[in-house]
Protein backbone atom coordinates (compact mmCIF):
# COMPACT_ATOMS: atom_id res chain seq x y z
CA UNK A 1 0.00 0.00 0.00
CA UNK A 2 1.46 3.34 -0.97
CA UNK A 3 2.09 6.02 1.66
CA UNK A 4 0.04 9.12 1.14
CA UNK A 5 1.75 11.94 -0.17
CA UNK A 6 0.56 15.24 1.42
CA UNK A 7 0.36 18.55 -0.71
CA UNK A 8 2.43 21.05 0.23
CA UNK A 9 0.00 24.21 0.80
CA UNK A 10 1.05 28.40 0.85
CA UNK A 11 -0.30 27.90 4.50
CA UNK A 12 1.74 26.97 7.14
CA UNK A 13 -0.55 23.68 8.13
CA UNK A 14 1.23 20.55 9.30
CA UNK A 15 0.58 17.03 8.64
CA UNK A 16 2.44 14.58 10.70
CA UNK A 17 3.12 10.82 10.43
CA UNK A 18 3.72 9.79 14.06
CA UNK A 19 5.96 6.37 15.21
CA UNK A 20 3.01 5.33 17.31
CA UNK A 21 -0.80 5.73 17.28
CA UNK A 22 -1.80 8.25 19.91
CA UNK A 23 -3.64 6.89 23.24
CA UNK A 24 -4.72 8.60 25.90
CA UNK A 25 -5.14 6.04 28.95
CA UNK A 26 -8.07 6.33 31.16
CA UNK A 27 -7.94 7.61 34.04
CA UNK A 28 -9.59 7.02 38.09
CA UNK A 29 -12.72 9.22 38.68
CA UNK A 30 -12.06 12.01 41.07
CA UNK A 31 -15.42 13.49 41.75
CA UNK A 32 -15.59 17.02 42.95
CA UNK A 33 -19.09 17.36 43.54
CA UNK A 34 -21.55 16.66 46.26
CA UNK A 35 -22.38 12.98 46.65
CA UNK A 36 -25.58 11.42 44.59
CA UNK A 37 -28.06 9.95 46.93
CA UNK A 38 -29.53 7.05 45.00
CA UNK A 39 -32.62 6.94 47.48
CA UNK A 40 -33.31 10.58 46.34
CA UNK A 41 -36.47 10.59 43.88
CA UNK A 42 -34.72 13.05 41.53
CA UNK A 43 -31.85 10.07 40.90
CA UNK A 44 -31.21 8.67 37.70
CA UNK A 45 -32.99 5.48 38.98
CA UNK A 46 -36.19 7.13 39.89
CA UNK A 47 -39.20 6.18 38.48
CA UNK A 48 -39.96 8.60 35.14
CA UNK A 49 -42.95 10.96 35.42
CA UNK A 50 -43.75 14.06 33.54
CA UNK A 51 -43.13 16.51 35.75
CA UNK A 52 -39.75 14.58 37.09
CA UNK A 53 -38.25 15.18 34.44
CA UNK A 54 -34.01 16.50 34.57
CA UNK A 55 -33.06 19.52 35.69
CA UNK A 56 -30.27 21.37 33.37
CA UNK A 57 -27.86 23.07 35.22
CA UNK A 58 -26.49 25.72 32.48
CA UNK A 59 -28.65 29.17 32.06
CA UNK A 60 -31.29 28.89 29.02
CA UNK A 61 -30.14 30.73 25.77
CA UNK A 62 -29.95 34.95 26.02
CA UNK A 63 -32.94 37.07 24.68
CA UNK A 64 -30.53 38.66 22.95
CA UNK A 65 -29.33 35.67 21.26
CA UNK A 66 -31.79 35.07 19.09
CA UNK A 67 -32.01 38.15 16.98
CA UNK A 68 -28.58 37.77 17.02
CA UNK A 69 -28.24 34.27 15.39
CA UNK A 70 -30.84 35.18 12.99
CA UNK A 71 -28.68 37.44 11.56
CA UNK A 72 -25.88 35.39 11.44
CA UNK A 73 -27.48 32.69 9.69
CA UNK A 74 -28.90 35.06 7.07
CA UNK A 75 -25.04 36.16 6.74
CA UNK A 76 -23.56 32.63 6.96
CA UNK A 77 -26.04 31.35 4.05
CA UNK A 78 -25.31 34.28 1.85
CA UNK A 79 -21.32 33.81 2.71
CA UNK A 80 -22.08 30.19 2.34
CA UNK A 81 -23.46 30.34 -1.32
CA UNK A 82 -20.59 32.19 -2.67
CA UNK A 83 -18.48 30.05 -1.20
CA UNK A 84 -15.18 27.75 -3.61
CA UNK A 85 -12.77 26.04 -1.67
CA UNK A 86 -9.54 26.91 -3.07
CA UNK A 87 -5.96 24.87 -2.68
CA UNK A 88 -5.18 27.30 0.04
CA UNK A 89 -7.80 25.60 2.09
CA UNK A 90 -6.17 21.79 1.79
CA UNK A 91 -4.27 20.84 4.78
CA UNK A 92 -3.61 17.26 3.25
CA UNK A 93 -4.68 15.02 0.47
CA UNK A 94 -4.53 11.53 -1.02
CA UNK A 95 -6.28 9.36 -3.43
CA UNK A 96 -9.05 8.90 -0.62
CA UNK A 97 -9.51 11.57 1.46
CA UNK A 98 -9.18 15.25 1.65
CA UNK A 99 -8.63 17.50 4.77
CA UNK A 100 -9.01 21.33 4.29
CA UNK A 101 -9.73 23.87 6.76
CA UNK A 102 -13.19 25.25 6.84
CA UNK A 103 -13.35 29.19 7.42
CA UNK A 104 -15.96 30.82 10.15
CA UNK A 105 -18.99 31.59 8.69
CA UNK A 106 -19.39 29.11 6.16
CA UNK A 107 -21.61 25.77 6.39
CA UNK A 108 -20.51 22.53 5.85
CA UNK A 109 -22.70 21.43 3.12
CA UNK A 110 -21.34 24.36 1.00
CA UNK A 111 -17.49 22.89 1.77
CA UNK A 112 -18.75 19.75 0.80
CA UNK A 113 -20.63 20.95 -2.42
CA UNK A 114 -17.58 22.89 -3.61
CA UNK A 115 -15.08 19.86 -3.02
CA UNK A 116 -16.15 18.31 -6.51
CA UNK A 117 -14.51 21.19 -8.41
CA UNK A 118 -11.71 21.56 -6.20
CA UNK A 119 -10.79 18.30 -6.98
CA UNK A 120 -11.12 18.60 -10.49
CA UNK A 121 -8.81 21.57 -10.85
CA UNK A 122 -6.09 19.18 -9.37
CA UNK A 123 -4.02 18.15 -11.82
CA UNK A 124 -3.22 14.89 -9.97
CA UNK A 125 -6.92 14.08 -9.59
CA UNK A 126 -7.98 14.79 -13.17
CA UNK A 127 -7.30 11.39 -14.26
CA UNK A 128 -9.02 9.99 -11.75
CA UNK A 129 -11.75 12.35 -12.34
CA UNK A 130 -12.45 11.17 -15.54
CA UNK A 131 -12.87 7.72 -15.71
CA UNK A 132 -14.91 8.16 -12.14
CA UNK A 133 -16.64 10.38 -10.39
CA UNK A 134 -15.43 10.29 -6.35
CA UNK A 135 -18.29 9.45 -4.08
CA UNK A 136 -17.30 12.32 -1.47
CA UNK A 137 -18.75 12.10 2.09
CA UNK A 138 -18.21 14.47 5.17
CA UNK A 139 -16.70 12.78 7.73
CA UNK A 140 -17.15 15.00 10.72
CA UNK A 141 -18.96 18.58 11.06
CA UNK A 142 -18.57 21.61 12.59
CA UNK A 143 -20.85 24.55 13.41
CA UNK A 144 -21.22 27.27 11.67
CA UNK A 145 -19.38 29.76 12.65
CA UNK A 146 -16.53 27.50 13.93
CA UNK A 147 -13.08 27.30 11.94
CA UNK A 148 -11.30 24.56 11.39
CA UNK A 149 -10.07 20.66 10.15
CA UNK A 150 -13.11 18.92 8.00
CA UNK A 151 -12.45 15.49 6.40
CA UNK A 152 -13.85 15.01 3.04
CA UNK A 153 -13.66 10.86 1.94
CA UNK A 154 -13.80 10.18 -1.49
CA UNK A 155 -15.65 6.90 -1.39
CA UNK A 156 -18.51 5.28 0.49
CA UNK A 157 -15.98 2.90 1.92
CA UNK A 158 -13.17 4.79 3.46
CA UNK A 159 -16.27 7.11 4.69
CA UNK A 160 -17.67 4.60 6.85
CA UNK A 161 -14.64 3.90 8.43
CA UNK A 162 -13.70 7.26 9.20
CA UNK A 163 -17.48 7.59 10.48
CA UNK A 164 -17.57 4.78 12.62
CA UNK A 165 -13.93 5.86 13.63
CA UNK A 166 -15.40 9.13 14.80
CA UNK A 167 -18.45 7.68 16.70
CA UNK A 168 -16.34 4.80 18.49
CA UNK A 169 -14.39 7.91 19.73
CA UNK A 170 -11.55 7.10 18.01
CA UNK A 171 -10.33 9.98 16.81
CA UNK A 172 -8.66 12.65 19.28
CA UNK A 173 -9.55 16.37 18.52
CA UNK A 174 -7.84 19.71 19.81
CA UNK A 175 -9.64 22.77 19.46
CA UNK A 176 -8.15 26.09 20.45
CA UNK A 177 -11.11 28.97 21.98
CA UNK A 178 -10.89 32.42 23.34
CA UNK A 179 -12.82 33.18 26.10
CA UNK A 180 -13.36 36.07 28.67
CA UNK A 181 -13.87 35.34 31.78
CA UNK A 182 -12.55 35.35 35.63
CA UNK A 183 -9.06 33.36 35.47
CA UNK A 184 -9.35 30.10 36.40
CA UNK A 185 -7.09 28.92 39.12
CA UNK A 186 -6.62 25.59 37.29
CA UNK A 187 -3.78 25.12 34.62
CA UNK A 188 -6.00 21.53 33.30
CA UNK A 189 -9.38 20.25 34.19
CA UNK A 190 -11.58 17.48 32.73
CA UNK A 191 -15.32 18.00 33.15
CA UNK A 192 -17.51 15.42 33.33
CA UNK A 193 -21.35 15.86 32.78
CA UNK A 194 -24.70 15.03 31.08
CA UNK A 195 -26.06 16.93 27.97
CA UNK A 196 -29.47 17.01 26.19
CA UNK A 197 -32.23 19.21 24.46
CA UNK A 198 -34.30 20.94 27.32
CA UNK A 199 -38.24 21.38 27.12
CA UNK A 200 -37.44 24.14 24.46
CA UNK A 201 -35.22 22.69 22.29
CA UNK A 202 -31.91 24.21 23.16
CA UNK A 203 -29.02 22.36 24.17
CA UNK A 204 -27.78 22.44 27.70
CA UNK A 205 -25.69 20.75 30.57
CA UNK A 206 -27.38 18.60 32.95
CA UNK A 207 -25.80 16.29 35.53
CA UNK A 208 -23.39 13.15 35.13
CA UNK A 209 -26.09 11.53 37.36
CA UNK A 210 -28.65 12.31 34.64
CA UNK A 211 -27.44 10.02 32.07
CA UNK A 212 -29.81 7.77 30.75
CA UNK A 213 -32.46 9.68 32.02
CA UNK A 214 -35.37 10.64 29.63
CA UNK A 215 -36.30 14.23 28.20
CA UNK A 216 -39.27 16.23 27.66
CA UNK A 217 -38.75 15.78 24.11
CA UNK A 218 -38.25 11.75 24.45
CA UNK A 219 -34.25 12.16 23.55
CA UNK A 220 -32.13 11.08 26.33
CA UNK A 221 -29.13 12.21 28.49
CA UNK A 222 -26.46 11.90 26.98
CA UNK A 223 -22.62 11.60 29.06
CA UNK A 224 -20.27 14.28 28.06
CA UNK A 225 -17.04 15.06 28.37
CA UNK A 226 -13.88 17.66 27.77
CA UNK A 227 -10.21 18.34 28.69
CA UNK A 228 -9.27 21.82 29.01
CA UNK A 229 -6.07 23.56 29.64
CA UNK A 230 -4.72 27.03 29.53
CA UNK A 231 -2.65 28.61 26.63
CA UNK A 232 -2.79 32.45 28.41
CA UNK A 233 -4.52 34.70 30.22
CA UNK A 234 -4.23 38.50 29.03
CA UNK A 235 -1.37 37.80 26.85
CA UNK A 236 0.92 36.26 29.15
CA UNK A 237 1.59 32.87 28.02
CA UNK A 238 2.56 30.93 24.76
CA UNK A 239 1.36 28.69 22.22
CA UNK A 240 2.39 25.25 22.36
CA UNK A 241 1.98 22.38 19.49
CA UNK A 242 -1.15 20.14 20.42
CA UNK A 243 0.59 16.75 22.34
CA UNK A 244 -0.64 13.83 24.14
CA UNK A 245 -2.78 14.87 27.04
CA UNK A 246 -2.17 13.88 30.46
CA UNK A 247 -5.69 13.96 32.26
CA UNK A 248 -4.89 15.45 36.22
CA UNK A 249 -6.38 12.70 38.21
CA UNK A 250 -7.06 15.25 41.12
CA UNK A 251 -8.66 17.82 38.84
CA UNK A 252 -11.69 16.13 37.29
CA UNK A 253 -14.96 17.78 38.28
CA UNK A 254 -18.48 15.51 38.12
CA UNK A 255 -20.67 17.94 37.34
CA UNK A 256 -24.03 17.38 39.59
CA UNK A 257 -24.51 21.32 40.13
CA UNK A 258 -25.29 24.37 39.19
CA UNK A 259 -22.51 26.25 38.80
CA UNK A 260 -21.75 29.57 40.76
CA UNK A 261 -20.12 32.19 38.85
CA UNK A 262 -19.35 35.86 40.34
CA UNK A 263 -20.97 37.74 37.33
CA UNK A 264 -19.12 41.00 38.83
CA UNK A 265 -15.79 39.46 38.71
CA UNK A 266 -12.87 41.17 36.90
CA UNK A 267 -12.93 39.85 33.13
CA UNK A 268 -9.88 38.22 31.37
CA UNK A 269 -8.86 36.98 28.47
CA UNK A 270 -7.95 33.47 28.14
CA UNK A 271 -6.82 31.34 25.31
CA UNK A 272 -7.82 27.66 26.13
CA UNK A 273 -7.11 24.14 23.96
CA UNK A 274 -9.95 21.76 24.20
CA UNK A 275 -10.31 17.98 24.01
CA UNK A 276 -13.47 16.91 23.80
CA UNK A 277 -13.94 12.93 24.42
CA UNK A 278 -17.32 12.38 23.53
CA UNK A 279 -18.51 14.48 20.09
CA UNK A 280 -22.18 16.17 21.50
CA UNK A 281 -23.57 19.40 19.81
CA UNK A 282 -21.84 22.48 21.31
CA UNK A 283 -20.19 20.63 23.32
CA UNK A 284 -16.82 22.78 24.04
CA UNK A 285 -19.15 25.74 24.07
CA UNK A 286 -21.46 24.40 27.01
CA UNK A 287 -18.78 23.26 29.35
CA UNK A 288 -16.80 26.67 28.89
CA UNK A 289 -20.07 28.40 29.73
CA UNK A 290 -20.46 26.12 32.81
CA UNK A 291 -16.76 27.02 33.51
CA UNK A 292 -17.70 30.71 33.60
CA UNK A 293 -15.16 31.02 30.58
CA UNK A 294 -18.12 31.76 27.83
CA UNK A 295 -16.36 32.03 24.67
CA UNK A 296 -15.76 35.60 22.55
CA UNK A 297 -18.65 36.19 20.66
CA UNK A 298 -20.65 33.15 21.37
CA UNK A 299 -23.81 35.33 22.25
CA UNK A 300 -25.88 31.68 22.53
CA UNK A 301 -24.21 30.36 25.76
CA UNK A 302 -23.10 34.08 27.30
CA UNK A 303 -20.42 35.21 25.41
CA UNK A 304 -20.01 38.34 24.73
CA UNK A 305 -21.16 40.66 21.61
CA UNK A 306 -19.15 43.49 22.40
CA UNK A 307 -15.87 43.81 24.06
CA UNK A 308 -13.77 46.89 24.47
CA UNK A 309 -15.50 48.57 20.89
CA UNK A 310 -15.96 45.48 18.91
CA UNK A 311 -18.25 43.93 17.67
CA UNK A 312 -18.02 40.20 16.89
CA UNK A 313 -19.68 38.46 14.09
CA UNK A 314 -19.29 34.75 15.67
CA UNK A 315 -17.89 32.65 18.25
CA UNK A 316 -13.95 32.48 18.37
CA UNK A 317 -13.32 28.76 18.24
CA UNK A 318 -11.07 26.30 15.88
CA UNK A 319 -11.09 23.18 15.14
CA UNK A 320 -7.00 22.62 15.57
CA UNK A 321 -5.73 19.24 15.16
CA UNK A 322 -7.34 15.92 14.43
CA UNK A 323 -5.01 12.35 14.88
CA UNK A 324 -6.40 8.94 13.63
CA UNK A 325 -5.46 6.08 12.09
CA UNK A 326 -5.75 6.47 8.40
CA UNK A 327 -8.50 4.69 7.22
CA UNK A 328 -6.91 2.58 4.23
CA UNK A 329 -3.16 2.54 5.20
CA UNK A 330 -3.61 2.19 8.73
CA UNK A 331 -0.97 4.49 9.73
CA UNK A 332 -1.35 6.82 12.62
CA UNK A 333 -1.71 10.45 11.55
CA UNK A 334 -2.19 13.71 12.79
CA UNK A 335 -3.46 16.76 10.70
CA UNK A 336 -3.23 20.10 12.31
CA UNK A 337 -4.77 23.51 11.19
CA UNK A 338 -3.04 27.36 10.75
CA UNK A 339 -3.65 29.04 13.86
CA UNK A 340 -6.29 31.63 13.18
CA UNK A 341 -5.36 35.29 13.81
CA UNK A 342 -7.46 36.06 17.07
CA UNK A 343 -5.71 33.07 18.62
CA UNK A 344 -1.99 34.52 17.67
CA UNK A 345 -3.13 37.77 19.01
CA UNK A 346 -3.91 36.70 22.46
CA UNK A 347 -0.17 36.40 22.66
CA UNK A 348 0.09 39.86 22.31
CA UNK A 349 0.82 42.07 24.98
Amino acid sequence: MPFPRPFLSPQPATVLFAPKAFVFLSCRRATMSAPHDAANPSSQDALQTPGNYPVPLSPPLPAISKHIELARAMSASSKSSLFSLSRNDVVYEDEWLVVVNKPQGVYCESVLESAPQLLCDSAESVAETRTKQPELHLANRLDRDTSGLMIITKSHKVAAKLVKAFTDHKVSKTYIARCLGSAPKWERITLKSGHGRSKFGAWRVYAASDVGRTLPGGSMVRDMETSFEILSVNGQGSYEEPSEFKKDEANVVVVEEKAVIDGDAKKDEILVRARPRSGRTHQIRLHCQYLGISIRGDVKYEGVYEWKGTTYDSHELHAESLSLEHPVTGLPVMFRAPVPSWASQAFQH
